[in-house]
């Protein structure tokens, strides 16, 4: 069983920062891609930014140029960096994984349980 456990949420004024843990565990041979979706109330979840294990990141627009998101393929964790951070960026944001329980399986697909992120005054 694989389980992802995220920290870092909180509230935070409008142009403030915050960041994003997550770490994957449980009996994993490899992590394809790692990333960060949302989910505001009312919308249906969407992508936020991914990153693979050789470093390859993609953004959802909205978020280009103050959202960062790593991983460390040793520790199996993702991070998001998000500065600069808005009203619009309130959501849920959930961790996911997709990963490989041994070499030449499926790749399954993993959730963290989400961390709020107020953005407010």
């Amino acid at each position: 069983q694989v389980q992802l456990v995220e920290s870092g949420g909180g509230l935070v004024q409008p142009g403030g920062s915050l960041k994003l843990s997550c770490v994957a565990s449980g009996s994993i041979f490899s992590i394809v891609p790692m990333g960060w979706y949302r989910q505001a109330p009312g919308k249906q979840r969407e992508l936020v930014a991914t990153v693979t294990s050789g470093g390859n990141e993609n953004y959802q627009d909205s978020v280009k140029d103050r959202f960062t998101i790593s991983g460390d393929n040793a520790k199996n964790a993702v991070y998001l960096q998000m500065n600069s951070l808005k009203p619009e960026d309130t959501a849920v944001y959930y961790c996911n994984a997709e990963v490989k329980l041994r070499v030449n399986g499926p790749t399954y697909r993993y959730w963290g349980q989400g961390t709020q992120v107020t953005v407010s005054s």
